[in-house]
């Protein structure tokens, strides 16, 4: 069974925003709520207020990392883990079929974001002028980050917005030069988080080929400690938002998804729904508008904790003024 203690589901008092972040490698962004809430279901006291300051400070950034897609990475990991999961291939050719093309679009949206702070998609479309438009604006700026120029900065009245990293974080993002020390490192880091776990793991949750994640695995050293885990059936519910790492951090997610409701939980299209967990294993999805939740159960659930991860939820994103 799956660590919950690795994935801090335990829900350990007294980290803040970036050491979630740091314990568990990488928090899965595409959706920026559903991000934040995974940082709820690892913590007793965070509110949303403390995921945005930490973001807002620059202890942890939005940018494409494992597998090509946006995740949160805490600022002192984004050399090295950028110099192993950069990738323009697809991105080039997304711009090509956007009809953004040139020998010079690296230095065009280089030049349209730096200096100018966060800057939305709508705002980033003007300053090119013509050049790109729509999702080709957005690709653009997926190439800048592959070469350490652009991060994604919190949003403008609910719009994403994109900012050259110099501008945001003081230098542009530097790749860790030596690939054995950051291949060691990404083993190291994912091991721990995701216990127990294999190399296929690895190369499915990193994006990297099995070669370099069973490379890394040799390079991290030894097995993590797994005595005195604590077993998943002691925390007896949580509700994990969509994309939550429980569910994306290993190659299968068969055994925290019973076969006879794997639909509920992946309806395809790419999407996968939040999900109750009951010690460790889907038992559930819900949904939510704003900050009140519906659940719909596959069996029984304990009534009381089920009650109370509900009202956390509403904690959670309910926003309090002094």
């Amino acid at each position: 069974m799956r660590s919950v203690e690795a994935q801090l589901l335990h829900r350990p008092p007294g980290l803040g925003a970036g050491e979630v972040v740091r314990r568990l490698l990488a928090v899965q962004a595409q959706d920026v709520t559903a991000a934040c809430l995974a940082f709820r279901a690892r913590s007793p006291s965070l509110g949303l207020a403390d995921v945005e300051t930490a973001w807002r400070e620059r202890e942890i950034v939005r940018a494409w990392g494992p597998r090509g897609t946006l995740h949160f990475v805490h600022a002192d990991d984004l050399p090295w883990l950028h110099a192993l999961t950069r990738r323009d291939t697809a991105t080039l050719r997304r711009l090509g079929q956007e009809g953004v093309t040139g020998d010079d679009l690296l230095p065009l949206i280089e030049g349209a974001l730096a200096g100018q702070g966060p800057l939305t998609k709508a705002e980033l479309e003007e300053r090119l002028a013509g050049r790109a438009r729509g999702q080709g604006v957005v690709h653009l700026v997926a190439l800048a980050a592959f070469h350490g120029l652009a991060v994604l900065a919190p949003p403008r009245d609910g719009k994403p917005t994109y900012v050259h990293a110099a501008d945001w974080l003081g230098a542009p993002v530097t790749p860790e030069p030596d690939r054995e020390r950051a291949l060691a490192e990404l083993g190291r880091r994912y091991r721990r988080a995701h216990r127990p776990s294999e190399p296929e793991d690895l190369a499915a949750w990193s994006g990297l080929s099995l070669g370099e994640a069973r490379t890394a695995w040799r390079l991290s050293g030894p097995d993590p400690d797994t005595t005195d885990l604590l077993p998943a059936e002691d925390v007896p519910v949580r509700l994990v938002p969509a994309f939550d790492e429980w569910l994306l951090g290993w190659r299968s997610r068969d055994p925290v998804v019973p076969a006879a409701h794997a639909g509920q939980v992946f309806p395809g299209g790419g999407i996968l729904r939040p999900v109750v967990l009951a010690g460790g294993v889907a038992a559930g999805v819900w949904e939510r508008r704003g900050a009140e939740v519906t659940v719909r159960p596959f069996g029984p659930l304990p009534a009381a904790p089920l009650a109370e991860e509900v009202a956390d939820v509403r904690r959670f994103l309910t926003r309090t003024t002094g």
